[in-house]
């Protein structure tokens, strides 16, 4: 089986290497997870929508899958980024049959202004690094607590966690994402 443990310490361009070395999807599928926040967050922020935002997440996943470059991608991240915003904003101006700068001046109106739209992404990207940071249950109950809104309930019929351990990996994970993104913060304030 495998476990997301076994690359935690690896970066994209390792992982990256190792889908396209042994053709395992399972590699490729784990590095598209470490991003899976952050593109929920982005489209998020485009859509306006959760359903059409899980989507968009679910089509950039299959995208990268099926059409994968063969060259190297410096920055895998920034590459993923630019496809979850490119597929959005086709999205809504299939929508709302608008075009290029109207679509964008629209979102750019939605947000308070241009600064604080690029610290929201930033804050996005922090939470999604640190999710990656925490233990699998912790990661895997905030997950589904906090993005995809399940219940308890829900949570103990999907992952078999008893009540418990649900409050708990939520309480503990929430804690640690914290010192997590408080620690980032200090770091980058030197």
């Amino acid at each position: 089986m495998f476990h997301h443990n076994r690359h935690n310490d690896l970066s994209d361009e390792q992982m990256l290497r190792f889908y396209r070395e042994t053709g395992d999807n399972q590699w490729l599928g784990a590095l598209l997870q470490r991003y899976t926040v952050l593109l929920l967050g982005v489209a998020s922020k485009y859509l306006k929508d959760r359903e059409m935002a899980e989507d968009a997440v679910q089509h950039v996943f299959e995208t990268t899958l099926t059409r994968l470059p063969d060259g190297p991608i410096a920055n895998f991240k920034g590459w993923l980024y630019v496809l979850m915003r490119n597929h959005c904003l086709q999205q809504l101006r299939s929508q709302n049959h608008m075009m290029g700068d109207e679509v964008i001046a629209t979102i750019a109106d939605d947000a308070d202004s241009v600064a604080e739209a690029l610290w929201k992404e930033q804050t996005l990207e922090q939470m999604a690094e640190a999710l990656g940071e925490i233990a699998e249950e912790q990661r895997t109950t905030i997950s589904l607590f906090y993005l995809k809104k399940y219940s308890y309930e829900q949570i103990i019929e999907a992952t078999g966690f008893t009540f418990m351990q649900v409050k708990s990996y939520i309480q503990n994970g929430k804690r640690n994402l914290k010192n997590i993104l408080l620690k980032k913060l200090r770091n980058s304030e030197k």
